[in-house]
């Protein structure tokens, strides 16, 4: 480590970068985990410690920053870690809320020699997608460079990097390297997004930049860290991984030219989409039941692919200890979902039990005997074995304390293939916003890849008989999904277009499917919404999740009829 007096002249930074996993509402336990992480950082010799935005309070703490008593604490928390720094180790550059008269502002604190050296507050608030930060925060004022151990430092904040006025104006104003503190959500594809808008900042700043994002879950959000830095001349420095919690130590010295190089820093592989996807939806879950303080998670397992592909996430997520499955089966489950079911159970070597649900259906039918007299038994009489299901797994979580994990896909989610307190009871569904092409994908993915740091076991883990019958509900004879929907290629690329695109039914048309098709799908998924608000939450994979995302009003009569 440099000395606080020497380091500008000797033209050498050592600089750690933290990707963490802080959790909001926390303050005291995301304090801790930055004095171990500037306690690690300091045993490498480094001179500063970079974490990503507002990592005191957890990103993103939404209202809970319209607490005065959080703010207070969070700030109680900085003025303790400033004061820390008085040891002559790592200075620290952290975020928070902050209270400024009668603004508060998402900020970064520079924390060196006992004291809060600067604050620097965000300009660029975003709203939109995900984020609503102008309903809890103030727009700070454009920055200049804050002074550490004589160098100058531009600290832009997640959004205020994503367009150019405000490290423009870092530069303008003697910048030498941009540190960029994030809480930068996944979706699928996001790392070269990411990469592309940074190099833009280089190219116009011609400054080396460095990008700290945080990982974790939480609640539908899931960051994926993947931090990593720019030369200035927009070549990669170093890459950290992506999913994983990771302090990385590099060495930077200024060329004859004044020019910031990183000399030293690991390049890690990133995973593929279909990796990506399931390491997602897997830290979402784990984090999802570990930050609520559930002792694991309970659910029916039909046989069927969702199912079998949540059993296998909880597995990778928790362990199979964690993990209880319950068969829940009546008059219309086949031997064959009994049989596979039960393979897939023993595969993932989790706990597997049956309740058969016939009792419970039929005193429901029997209770209502009177009232339905007179009518046709149809789709009312399948929802009660679907109900009956729900009812069950719920008394299960209630006495032991398990979550429910919900299993329906972003399709049926769409449309409305699920029933309201039946298979949509639950906590978290880690599937949610995954099409059901893509949960065949990733079944025969998982069965292919188990990526590292994951406790389910290696090979085949969702059999094979899964992945190619007919999918059904199974709540009347000879019942299949395509009794009521489209072909599932058919069906996602339709919502895709209406969804993610909000393309119009004629250029949806254009791509060749039907009309009378894309008006049904339209429909469906617009008299859907009631049902989706009262769905569990679940990890957001797509650029377009329902929830955070897509929200549309539930009481809609607008039809696209172009």
């Amino acid at each position: 480590m440099t000395h606080a007096s020497s380091l500008a002249d000797s033209g050498r930074l050592r600089l750690a970068v933290a990707q963490l996993n802080p959790t909001v509402g926390d303050v005291a336990g995301n304090l801790e985990r930055a004095r171990a992480a500037r306690g690690e950082a300091a045993a490498q010799g480094a001179d500063l410690v970079l974490f990503s935005e507002l990592f005191l309070s957890g990103y993103p703490p939404e209202d809970l920053v319209l607490k005065p008593a959080f703010v207070a604490a969070c700030r109680a928390a900085l003025d303790a870690l400033a004061a820390e720094t008085a040891d002559g180790g790592p200075g620290v550059i952290v975020g928070l809320p902050w209270r400024e008269g009668d603004l508060l502002h998402n900020a970064v604190a520079l924390l060196d020699g006992g004291r809060i050296e600067g604050v620097r507050f965000k300009v660029d608030l975003p709203n939109y997608g995900e984020f609503d930060e102008k309903r809890v925060f103030q727009p700070g004022p454009l920055p200049g460079p804050v002074g550490f151990r004589g160098i100058r430092l531009g600290l832009p904040i997640c959004e205020d990097a994503w367009s150019d006025e405000v490290c423009e104006c870092l530069a303008e104003t003697g910048a030498e390297l941009l540190l960029v503190p994030n809480g930068s959500p996944f979706y699928a594809g996001k790392p070269d997004v990411r990469m592309q808008v940074m190099v833009q900042r280089v190219v116009e700043t011609d400054l080396p930049l460095v990008y700290c994002n945080q990982i974790g879950g939480q609640d539908e959000l899931v960051f994926d860290g993947a931090s990593f830095a720019l030369q200035a001349d927009r070549t990669l420095a170093f890459q950290m991984p992506e999913f994983t919690e990771s302090l990385t130590v590099t060495d930077w010295q200024r060329d004859d030219a004044g020019v910031w190089i990183c000399r030293t820093g690991d390049r890690a592989a990133l995973p593929d989409l279909d990796a990506a996807r399931w390491s997602a939806c897997v830290l979402g879950l784990r984090d999802y039941v570990e930050k609520n303080g559930f002792p694991g998670v309970i659910l029916g397992l039909s046989g069927g692919i969702d199912s079998a592909v949540v059993a296998a996430m909880a597995v990778d997520a928790l362990g199979p200890e964690r993990v209880h499955c319950v068969m829940l089966p009546y008059r219309y489950t086949s031997r064959e979902s009994l049989s596979d079911a039960g393979a897939c159970a023993d595969a993932l070597g989790l706990r597997y039990d049956t309740v058969a649900i016939a009792p419970a259906v039929e005193g429901f039918e029997a209770a209502l005997a009177d009232l339905f007299a007179g009518t046709e038994a149809g789709v009312t009489e399948e929802n009660l074995q679907s109900r009956t299901r729900g009812t069950i797994l719920m008394a299960i979580s209630n006495k032991f304390g398990y979550m429910v994990a919900t299993t329906g896909n972003k399709s049926e989610l769409s449309v409305g293939y699920a029933t309201l307190y039946g298979d949509m009871n639950g906590g978290f569904n880690p599937i949610k916003d995954l099409y059901k092409t893509q949960v065949y994908r990733l079944a025969a993915w998982r069965n292919a890849h188990r990526p590292e740091g994951l406790f389910g076991p290696e090979g085949e883990v969702i059999p094979s008989n899964i992945l190619t019958k007919v999918p059904s509900a199974e709540l009347r004879e000879g019942q299949t999904d395509q009794d009521s929907l489209p072909p599932y290629d058919v069906l996602d690329d339709i919502l895709e277009c209406l969804v993610e695109n909000e393309m119009s039914v004629g250029d949806i048309e254009a791509r060749g499917h039907d009309r009378a098709l894309i008006h049904r799908i339209e429909h469906l998924l617009y008299i859907a919404e009631y049902k989706r608000r009262q769905a569990a939450p679940g990890v957001k994979i797509t650029r377009k999740n329902f929830g955070r995302d897509r929200r549309y009003p539930i009481t809609n009569r607008f039809r696209d009829r172009s």
